[in-house]
């Protein structure tokens, strides 16, 4: 049959479950979000005199807890109006609106009995066929299913979404015996096309798959930081994003999830698979078990692992202690010192740095060492036990745990053979089927051939592709296309006539070696090739222009190579725009400053929905200078309306960029102005961002795809303009919104977006608003403040507010 999604029911308006209905709400759907009612009138009812059964009562359960999502940071929606789709109740009185909606997810407490209840009531008035699915990580999801009608046993599964499920990628979907295959195949392409997830399937085992082993790497780490005598602040310091781990890394990700939580899942396994290899490593140690009964469960109880203090630094910030596990008392955290790790820190390769940490003969290094052998041998016994195939374990920890590189993957990385043998001298044993696969001559859980992704299947003991993988687009699997590089930018050809390159920097920013690429990029499309997609594989698209450049050359007084620098990025943005074929951009993550101002001269961009764009100089006391100041001038003009204020439209661009707003999403994207709606689109998949470029280039290829002309239309308004926007600025300098500098580089924005300094409104080039906007630049590269920002900027990250 063909099913549509159009409203979904949220039984359970918890943390999760509120901000489930978010999600889906924020991908377009209906949803009706239900809560238990009240038992009792709270000290606020009682003064008001309101009878319990007054609807504003028996909803202020999820009510509450709608509005404490929504205010919570980081946002659980795209847009705040997508608020709008989500219709709160309660079970008393609504649960007959079920009948209404198709596909009903429960998400109350991890109670098999309450469960069990809140299906009985779900099965009175769910209409046939419907979708039914719980959220549960805890209760085996075959035994929700029992007592159940057989359609709704048919209709039932588990659907494990991962906290927030707006920015943790996961979604496991776990079948029982009675589960129809056709539901099953539904869920895994609805979560994949339509909620931006990356779909696991997942056996119905404790913990499934990314908690198992999730969960055993934390334990494990535990018992290696007591035997390597290592502190709380050196462990997060080595399992961090030095090793593709996110910031949080170890004992910051417990404090956020939850100490109890973490003891809970951790003995739910070692209760429930007494077959287990490694059950002695997932019994709590004592000191963890202590921490627990002392009830610092992290950040929910104030204090964890870490201890926010009310003393402040030296930045106003308030103080974080941390806990010293055999005192048990808090104290100053320490910044740990590693020689391999400070060596591997220049390195942005994160292969090359893992093997490099890997390999390193320091503390650090013994510590990595001993705990890939034990990863290792833990994901491969849980083959076939929670997974059949080995990508599935991969995508289940770098979506639900932020990992950058997924465990086989840090295996084939090692070599499976060096590192099997490394195992077994000490002492840590690998599955069998691991010393099978070697002994065949196969060396590697992946291999790529042709641009396509295989994977070791244990079954078959053969390669096969990755199911589904036809979907998505990896430019690094096109090594062996490699078309041009130098030592930042590769371009492959990516079939089917498309060009694709990515540049491999210090947070993807842009200097002079990425420009030569896309110049060349697009230069090779244009000879041989349909067009040219741009993206990056990394956490980020750019976060800007090579800001130590700028800095080098305007500290030097190099004003004549600053000039030179300026005018190359400026002529590559409209290379961009003017290339005789379709050059399309797939961003995602931070897209800022200059990664921005490439976005805004593309032919089409498919962005991904947590796609951060804006356009930040005016943060580093400059003005963008790579077209972007001039393409938002151009836009501002083309939306100008006869039945409104001409400077309407202009002042909604200037505050964009002089207050370096930053859209939070995507789809925030289009109402800054950012992306342009009937041209760009938001792939809620992450992952089909490239794929999705490439169709792109494709269809305006076989459009016939004409250049854009070079505009000498674009109309500014000059003084009348001006005046109004130099007012705003002095309103922000006068309420200390701005400071002195923020207003004067404010200033120079205002007069190259108005145009100058002209009498009257007039149509000018692109070529001219450029000039102004380069001028403008560089004359801000001389002040002494501005380049106290860029110091500050390559320092600490962070500007400074001069």
């Amino acid at each position: 049959m063909k099913r549509t999604i159009k409203k979904v029911a949220v039984l359970g308006s918890g943390v999760m479950g509120s901000r489930i209905a978010c999600h889906f709400a924020g991908v377009g759907l209906q949803v009706l979000l239900l809560d238990i009612a009240p038992k009792e009138l709270n000290a606020a009812e009682q003064a008001k005199g309101v009878s319990i059964d007054h609807p504003a009562v028996k909803n202020r359960i999820v009510n509450e807890a709608l509005a404490a999502a929504v205010k919570s940071n980081p946002s659980p929606v795209y847009i705040k109006d997508v608020i709008n789709r989500i219709t709160t109740g309660n079970f008393t009185d609504n649960m007959k609106d079920i009948a209404g909606c198709d596909w009903i997810i429960e998400v109350v407490v991890e109670r098999l009995d309450i469960k069990q209840a809140v299906f009985t009531d779900v099965e009175k008035y769910r209409k046939l066929g419907t979708l039914i699915t719980s959220n549960t990580s805890g209760i085996p999801i075959h035994m929700m299913a029992e007592g159940r009608s057989e359609d709704f046993k048919k209709h039932f599964c588990g659907t494990h979404f991962f906290n927030p499920p707006r920015y943790l990628r996961l979604l496991e979907i776990i079948p029982t015996p009675y589960t129809d295959p056709a539901v099953v195949d539904f869920l895994m392409n609805y979560g994949d096309l339509y909620l931006g997830k990356t779909t696991v399937l997942a056996k119905d085992t404790p913990a499934f798959i990314a908690n198992r082993i999730g969960v055993f790497s934390i334990m494990s780490i535990f018992k290696l930081m007591d035997k390597l005598q290592l502190s709380i602040d050196e462990i997060d310091a080595l399992t961090g994003p030095i090793i593709g781990r996110p910031k949080s890394a170890t004992f910051r990700t417990a404090d956020v999830v939850g100490i109890d939580t973490l003891v809970k899942v951790a003995k739910g396994i070692a209760d429930n698979c007494k077959s287990d290899e490694a059950l002695e490593t997932l019994t709590v140690p004592a000191w963890l078990q202590k921490i627990t009964e002392n009830n610092w469960l992290g950040d929910k109880t104030g204090q964890g692992f870490f201890k926010k203090m009310q003393t402040r630094n030296e930045k106003g910030e308030k103080d974080i202690h941390v806990l010293n596990l055999q005192t048990f008392e808090y104290g100053l955290r320490s910044k740990p010192k590693f020689a391999s790790v400070d060596a591997a820190k220049p390195i942005e390769d994160l292969p090359t740095r893992i093997k490099m940490l890997s390999a390193a003969q320091d503390k650090a290094g013994e510590f990595y060492r001993q705990f890939h052998y034990s990863l290792f041998s833990y994901i491969s016994h849980r083959i076939p036990e929670i997974s059949d195939e080995v990508f599935r374990i991969d995508d289940a920890m770098m979506a639900g745990f932020g990992w950058e590189i997924g465990a086989f993957e840090t295996w084939d990385l090692l070599g499976v053979n060096k590192t099997v043998a490394a195992m077994k001298a000490a002492g840590v044993q690998p599955a069998g089927w691991v010393e099978e696969m070697l002994a065949s001559g196969s060396t590697s859980f992946y291999k790529v051939e042709n641009g396509k992704r295989l994977f070791y299947d244990v079954k078959s003991k053969s390669y096969k592709p990755i199911a589904g993988a036809e979907a998505f687009l990896v430019l690094n699997n096109f090594k062996e296309k490699t078309v041009w590089k130098n030592s930042s930018c590769t371009v492959y050809d990516i079939g089917d006539e498309v060009l694709g390159i990515e540049w491999k920097t210090k947070m993807n920013s842009i200097g002079s070696e990425v420009l030569e690429g896309v110049n060349k990029a697009i230069g090779l499309a244009e000879e041989n090739f349909r067009g040219l997609v741009i993206a990056n594989e990394g956490p980020n698209f750019s976060a800007g222009a090579n800001v130590g450049m700028i800095f080098m050359f305007a500290v030097e007084e190099e004003f004549d190579e600053l000039d030179m620098a300026i005018r190359m990025f400026q002529n590559t943005m409209m290379r961009v725009r003017h290339s005789s074929v379709p050059v399309v951009i797939a961003p995602h993550g931070l897209t800022l400053g200059g990664g921005c101002e490439m976005n805004l001269h593309a032919d089409k961009v498919c962005a991904a929905a947590e796609t951060y764009i804006g356009l930040v100089e005016l943060g580093v006391g400059l003005i963008p200078g790579g077209g972007g100041t001039k393409e938002f001038a151009l836009r501002a003009a083309d939306e100008m309306h006869e039945d409104e204020p001409e400077t309407n439209t202009l002042k909604n661009r200037f505050f964009n960029i002089a207050t370096a707003k930053v859209a939070t999403s995507g789809f925030e994207g289009f109402e800054m102005g950012v992306f342009r709606k009937g041209i760009d689109e938001i792939v809620m998949n992450q992952s089909r961002r490239i794929a999705e470029a490439k169709k792109s280039v494709i269809e305006l290829s076989e459009q016939g795809y004409i250049t854009p002309i070079h505009r000498k239309d674009i109309k500014v308004l000059g003084r009348s303009a001006l005046g109004a926007l130099y007012a705003g600025i002095n309103g922000m300098w006068r309420a200390n919104y701005a400071t002195d500098h923020d207003a004067k580089v404010a200033r120079k924005l205002a007069y190259v977006m108005c145009g100058g300094d002209l009498s009257e409104p007039t149509l000018v080039s692109e070529q001219y608003l450029l000039d102004l906007e380069r001028e403008a630049f560089l004359s801000l590269c001389g002040e002494r403040k501005t380049l106290e920002r860029i110091q500050s900027v390559l320092k600490s990250g962070k500007p400074i507010r001069n």
